[in-house]
C-alpha cells in the first residue's frame, strides 16, 4: 500500500513538497470545515431559487444544479480518503458558490442607493461632469432608500472616495439605474473571493468560501453595490500573512503590491481608514523587534509611501478638478450628520428612553474609543497583534451610525488574520514600556493603563446615553383621513432646553425612519423654555396605522444641537384627542 501511494518523481525534477500531504488522509477538522461550508450555501439559496421558478427557469435549474453540487460535497467531504480529493471538493464548493452569486446578481441586479448612486457617479465620469457635491435627488424614491439627516434634509450626494465609480464606469452598457455598480460590487467579491481562498493554507480555504460566499450576506452587499466590497477585495491580500510584510527589511514585488492594494483599498471607501493605523502600527512592532527602529521605520515608510502614492494617483483627477467637492465629498459619512441608526449603544437613546439632548457624545465616544484602542494596541501588540482586523470595530458600536454591516462587510478580513497571522508572528514584535508599566508592579499597572485609556470614550458614551429629551411632545388633535389612516397631526412641543431649537418631526414604527413630515404650522425655531403647537402631514399625504401590537412613536429630530426627543402615540393615534 505504502508503494501505491508513494508518487513517483521524475529524475532531475525537484519533488513538489505538497504532494506526500495530498496523499495522505485528511484531517478530521478539515473535512468539518469543508461540510460546514457546503452548509453555509444552502443559507438564502431557496429564495432565489423561488424568485427565478416564477419567470427565470434557465436560472432556476442552474441553481437546482447547485443543489446537487452541493449535497454531493456534502458526502464526499466525510467520506473522502485522500487531501487531494478533499482539495478537489473544496474547489467545486468553491466554483458552485460563485455560480450562485451569480444567479442571485442575475435575478437582483438593480441595488439599492449605493449602487444608484455609483453609477451615477460613474456616468458623471464617462460625461465630464462634477462628481462630488453635486445633489442628484431624481434617483431616489420608488424603493431607493434615503439618508436623512439631523437637519431635516436628505443626502443626495455621493459621498465615497473614486475608485468604485472607476471601475462601474465601463460597465455602464450592462444596464440602467445601479445595474453596472451591482456587478462592479458582484465581481469584486468574487475576485476577493477566489484570492482569499488561493492565498490560504489548503486546509483553511473552505473558510474562504464560507465567509466570502456563504451565508449570503455578503453576496447581497455585493448585488446592492456597495463600495466597501470593493474595500474588501483589496484588503484581503493585504492582510492574508500582513506580518511579514517587510521581513528582512526588503518589500519586495509581493510587498510592493500588497501597500499598492492598501492604497487602493483607502480610495474605495472609508471602512480601510480605520484599520489601517492597526496594520501600520503592528507591522512597524514586528519589523522593528527583528531589525531595530530605524530599519522598521524605513521598512514602514516604504509601505505607506507606497499606498499614499497609489491613493494619491486614483484621486489626482478629482483632486485637481474639484478639490474642495472632493475633500468634502470623501469625509462625508463622518461630517454628513446622518440621523442615528444602528444596534450599537446608540439604541439606548432611539429605543430605550425618550431621547437625548447630547447626542454629539456618542461621536466623541467613537472616537476616543478608536484613540484608546490603537494605544492598547501598541501596548500590548504582542496579545493584540492577530486582532488588528477586529479591534478597530468597537468603536462604531459607541457612534452614531452603528449599524452591523460596518462588521459584517469586513469579517473574512477577520478570518484571514486568524488564520494567517498567529500569535507565534507577534512574539518577538516590540512594545514600548514606559516605566510604571514595567516596575515590579507591572501587571497592575498595565491593567490600570488598559482601564485608563478607553475611560474617556466610556465617561462620552455614558453622557449621550443619559442625555435627557429637550422636547415634551404631546398629540392636541388627530385628523383621520380614514378608520385606519391619519392625514394630519397637531403636536404641543415644549422646548425644555436651554438651547433654541429647530425640530424635524417623523412617525416610526420599528427600527427604520420615514421620510419626515411636512410642518404646516408652527415656529421654524422654537426658543428656550416656550410652548409652540405644530400642525405636521404625512409626506405621502397618509400614515397608515400598523397593525395591531406595533409600537408608533413620534420623533423630533434636531440638527444644532443635536438632540432626539420622542414620545409614545401609539393608543392617541387609534383613539385620537378631541
Amino acid at each position: 500500500m505504502y508503494l501505491a501511494e508513494t508518487p513517483l518523481v521524475t529524475p532531475g525534477r525537484t519533488p513538489d513538497p505538497a504532494a506526500p500531504a495530498a496523499l495522505e488522509p485528511p484531517e478530521q477538522w478539515h473535512r468539518v470545515l469543508t461540510l460546514l461550508c457546503a452548509v453555509s450555501l444552502f443559507i438564502g439559496t431557496r429564495t432565489i431559487w423561488t424568485q427565478a421558478a416564477s419567470h427565470r427557469l434557465v436560472v432556476a435549474a442552474v441553481i437546482s444544479l447547485c443543489y446537487v453540487s452541493i449535497l454531493v460535497c456534502g458526502v464526499l467531504a466525510p467520506t473522502v480518503r485522500l487531501g487531494r480529493s478533499l482539495a478537489r471538493v473544496d474547489l467545486c464548493l468553491l466554483l458552485t458558490a460563485v455560480t450562485l452569486v451569480l444567479c442571485a446578481w442575475v435575478m437582483n441586479p438593480h441595488g439599492n442607493d449605493e449602487a444608484v448612486l455609483t453609477a451615477q457617479a460613474a456616468r458623471a465620469i464617462v460625461d465630464g461632469d462634477p462628481v462630488y457635491g453635486q445633489p442628484w435627488p431624481w434617483l431616489f424614491g420608488h424603493g431607493i432608500a434615503l439618508t436623512p439627516t439631523m437637519h431635516g434634509g436628505y443626502d443626495y450626494t455621493y459621498g465615497y472616495p473614486p475608485l468604485a465609480p472607476l471601475l462601474t464606469a465601463p460597465l455602464l452598457w450592462i444596464g440602467p439605474d445601479g445595474v453596472p455598480a451591482t456587478a462592479m460590487g458582484t465581481g469584486a467579491l468574487v475576485v476577493g473571493a477566489v484570492t482569499m481562498w488561493r492565498m490560504l493554507p489548503a486546509p483553511w480555504r473552505p473558510t474562504a468560501t464560507m465567509v466570502c460566499l456563504g451565508f449570503s450576506f455578503l453576496p447581497m452587499f455585493g448585488r446592492q453595490g456597495y463600495p466597501a466590497i470593493v474595500a474588501l477585495a483589496l484588503l484581503i491580500p493585504v492582510v492574508v500573512r500582513w506580518p511579514r510584510i517587510g521581513r528582512g527589511g526588503r518589500l519586495g514585488g509581493a510587498g510592493i503590491a500588497r501597500a499598492a492594494c492598501l492604497g487602493a483599498a483607502c480610495a474605495a471607501q472609508q471602512l480601510p481608514w480605520f484599520v489601517t493605523p492597526f496594520l501600520l502600527a503592528g507591522l512597524y512592532a514586528v519589523r522593528r523587534g527583528e531589525l531595530g527602529p530605524r530599519a522598521a521605520a524605513g521598512v514602514l515608510l516604504r509601505v505607506a509611501g507606497v499606498a499614499v502614492t497609489v491613493w494619491l494617483l486614483i484621486n489626482a483627477y478629482f483632486v485637481v478638478r474639484e478639490p474642495r467637492n472632493w475633500l468634502g465629498g470623501i469625509v462625508l459619512p463622518l461630517t454628513q450628520d446622518a440621523i442615528i441608526h444602528g444596534q450599537g449603544l446608540v439604541g439606548v437613546s432611539l429605543y430605550y428612553t425618550d431621547g437625548s439632548d447630547r447626542l454629539e457624545w456618542y461621536g466623541h465616544a467613537s472616537k476616543l474609543l478608536l484613540v484608546g484602542l490603537l494605544v492598547l494596541y501598541v501596548l500590548f501588540v504582542r496579545r493584540l497583534g492577530p486582532a488588528a482586523t477586529v479591534l478597530p470595530w468597537f468603536a462604531f458600536f459607541l457612534a452614531t451610525r452603528s449599524q452591523d454591516g460596518y462588521y459584517q462587510l469586513m469579517t473574512p478580513l477577520w478570518l484571514a488574520a486568524a488564520v494567517t497571522a498567529p500569535l507565534s508572528e507577534f512574539a518577538g514584535a516590540w512594545q514600548p514600556r514606559p516605566r510604571p508599566l514595567a516596575g515590579a508592579h507591572r501587571r497592575p499597572a498595565r491593567i490600570a493603563a488598559a482601564v485608563l485609556v478607553v475611560v474617556p470614550a466610556l465617561a462620552s458614551a455614558t453622557a449621550g446615553a443619559t442625555g435627557t429629551p429637550p422636547l415634551d411632545m404631546r398629540l392636541a388633535s388627530v385628523r383621520r383621513a380614514s378608520s385606519t389612516a391619519v392625514s394630519l397631526l397637531a403636536v404641543r412641543v415644549e422646548n425644555t432646553g436651554d438651547d433654541a431649537l429647530a425640530p424635524h418631526f417623523t412617525l416610526t414604527t420599528g427600527q427604520g425612519f420615514s421620510p419626515y413630515w411636512t410642518i404646516e404650522k408652527g415656529p421654524r425655531t422654537l426658543s428656550a423654555h416656550t410652548t409652540a403647537v405644530y400642525e405636521i402631514r404625512p409626506p405621502s399625504g397618509k400614515f397608515r396605522f400598523p397593525r395591531a401590537g406595533v409600537r408608533v412613536r413620534l420623533r423630533a429630530f434636531t440638527g444644532a444641537p443635536q438632540t432626539l426627543s420622542s414620545t409614545d402615540v401609539t393608543k392617541a393615534l387609534r383613539a385620537p384627542l378631541n
